[in-house]
């Protein structure tokens, strides 16, 4: 239910090529680094968003969502449950298409009100593992 494969296809290819990733950092050792390069490599424009707002793979970051000064498609997430829920709905407030947790983040009650708010969204998966397979 939460990784619906039609919805994986739709926010990989059709939902939009901007994704804002939420805690990309500089940190090489971090997932999210490494997500956000294989998000650049198939065509994605990524946006750190990090308290921090560091530059990361080339793209200026920001501290936080609606810092951002341009329209995000995605809002993918790098944050612990606990803290995800706030984010979905940051990225309702923005206007996102779509919201992707990543693996071992999960809030149903998240998932319930961001589709709910129209959004598509998918849950503990991981786009970099799905994304290969849909080229």
């Amino acid at each position: 239910m939460y990784a619906d494969p039609g919805i994986i296809r739709k926010i990989l290819t059709q939902d939009g090529d901007t994704w804002a990733v939420v805690g990309l950092s500089s940190n090489r050792s971090r997932a999210a680094y490494r997500v956000a390069e294989v998000l650049q490599r198939f065509g994605k424009r990524i946006v750190p968003v990090h308290p921090k707002a560091e530059t990361v793979h080339g793209e200026q970051g920001y501290p936080s969502l609606d810092a951002i000064p341009f329209p995000v498609d995605v809002v993918d997430v790098f944050v612990n449950s606990d803290l995800a829920g706030t984010v979905a709905d940051e990225a309702a407030a923005i206007g996102a298409k779509a919201v992707w947790f990543q693996l071992g983040v999960v809030d149903e009650a998240a998932y319930e009100r961001t589709r709910a708010a129209g959004l598509d969204m998918v849950m503990d998966r991981c786009p970099a593992i799905e994304i290969p397979s849909l080229r």
